[in-house]
């Protein structure tokens, strides 16, 4: 393999990685369509706020959340476009697999 494909294959590891738990997931839903900060988003994740801070650090260093202080607060949101079309692949993928298991049933 081509040094430079293992690198984009290492970088979209970590992007998954990044997003492979609930609580971020829930993240960048919340997310996607508003402005949001720590506290709020500490509510609705029902996680402390040093656990919340940490996730969002990790999608931060990833690329997925972009923040800025406004006073002592930080706001977050998705910093890209496309992660409607990942969240729709995803359940589409699930209802894909939920069919078949029912077939296997049947």
């Amino acid at each position: 393999m081509k040094e430079k494909t293992r690198k984009q294959y290492e970088a979209r590891a970590k992007i998954a990685k990044a997003m492979a738990h609930p609580s971020r997931l829930l993240l960048l839903d919340l997310l996607q369509n508003q402005e949001l900060c720590v506290g709020d988003l500490t509510e609705k994740v029902g996680a402390d706020q040093s656990t919340v801070s940490k996730h969002l650090s990790i999608l931060k260093e990833v690329g997925l959340v972009e923040s800025r202080k406004e006073g002592t607060l930080s706001y977050y949101t998705v910093s890209c476009g496309c992660l409607d079309g990942f969240f729709s692949c995803i359940e589409t993928v699930l209802l894909q697999d939920l069919e078949g298991r029912q077939q296997s049933l049947s």
